[in-house]
């Protein structure tokens, strides 16, 4: 299937998305739909709350999103990425004063595939703006990746302007000390596949803890795992120069972790 995009429940025109294609002003979530449930619904409904009462004044009540959400499944069963941005035509670089119920824009797609393969990360100095928002400005993410890429790595880790460990691209990053997951303290968007992580990890005798974490650390720890809501953990092989073990065993219990969390019917 091609990606199908709604504006509050209806098939989105050109007209439509003239405001959004021209101005960067918005939030979004983005979840994996399985048989019209989402592992996480409350997080993703939390979040675009947040996000619509900070950036335009007024939330969007949960039952129009959830109808907006189901309208863009229209009855369909089996597995789906779906993104829900809020934007609102009413605001603008000209005009940024008003406070208004931004508008639903859903973008229904085929399944994120999840990372596998360990990654090889670059650091690189740079921290998003208003980092606890997953905001549309993503000028930055997708440059950070590039240059990571084009120097022969999988992807960007950041650092802050006081040498300590962020967040990556699209994910967040978790060190492995023992039987102890340790999650950087930083400026960061706190993730929904993290959070399922912490839901499901005690249950499996995995303890967690926040703290900063710098470069000088990496000797600490045994190993490094990403994680996303399309990626429940995927190993992390390398950060610059520094290898980490393979740790399969690992990565199985943290998605064992994460299976743990039951779908929440939309």
């Amino acid at each position: 299937m091609s990606a199908e995009m709604q504006i509050d429940g209806q098939p989105a025109s050109a007209a439509d998305l003239g405001h959004f294609v021209l101005s960067n002003y918005g939030a979004f979530t983005s979840m994996q739909v399985e048989d019209g449930g989402v592992r996480g619904l409350d997080l993703h409904l939390a979040r675009l709350e947040a996000e619509a009462v900070e950036l335009f004044g007024v939330a969007v009540p949960e039952p129009t999103l959830r109808q907006r959400m189901r309208q863009a499944l229209d009855g369909r069963s089996g597995l789906f990425s779906l993104r829900v941005n809020l934007f609102s035509d009413a605001v603008s670089l000209r005009a940024p004063h008003a406070v208004v119920q931004p508008r639903v824009l859903t973008t229904l797609s085929p399944p994120a595939s999840s990372l596998t393969k360990p990654l090889s990360l670059q650091t690189q100095v740079y921290a998003r703006e208003v980092p606890h928002l997953k905001h549309a400005a993503t000028f930055g993410l997708t440059r950070a990746r590039r240059q990571a890429v084009r120097a022969g790595f999988d992807d960007a880790l950041f650092l802050d302007g006081d040498g300590r460990i962020s967040e990556g691209s699209i994910w967040n990053i978790g060190f492995v000390q023992g039987e102890i997951v340790v999650w950087p303290e930083a400026p960061m968007l706190a993730g929904i596949g993290q959070a399922l992580l912490q839901r499901g990890m005690a249950d499996l005798g995995l303890d967690s803890e926040t703290r900063p974490v710098r470069l000088s650390d990496l000797e600490a720890f045994d190993a490094a795992f990403i994680c996303n809501s399309a990626t429940p953990a995927c190993a992390v092989a390398a950060i610059d120069g520094h290898a980490f073990t393979p740790a399969e065993a690992l990565i199985s219990r943290l998605i064992d972790a994460w299976r743990s969390n039951p779908c929440q019917t939309i």
